[in-house]
């Protein structure tokens, strides 16, 4: 059962989501930066806009996931009602 809880706690963190989004995110829009024509640099005043913000999305996704790779979720601590079960089935068991 610990184990359960474990893997559900890192699968549903916020960080793996928010880093995987921002991820498929800059990776669109760094592509549509690399691919922009003249005209769309120009009407944003010479700056690729789109490229520079996808590799800032890139960038941020990438920390959101290193984050969660360097620090991941503690599994929440058992309940003093699950441990007395437990305890229950175990001496129903012997």
């Amino acid at each position: 059962m610990e184990t359960k809880s474990a893997t559900a706690a890192r699968l549903f963190d916020i960080r793996r989501l928010i880093g995987g989004l921002f991820v498929v995110y800059g990776v669109i829009v760094t592509i549509a930066g690399i691919t922009a024509s003249d005209a769309d640099i120009d009407r944003a005043e010479g700056l690729n806009i789109n490229l520079w913000t996808g590799l800032s999305m890139l960038a941020l996704g990438l920390f959101f996931l290193a984050w969660l790779k360097l620090r991941p979720t503690a599994p929440p601590p058992p309940d003093a009602a699950d441990a007395a079960d437990a305890a229950q089935e175990r001496q129903r068991g012997d």
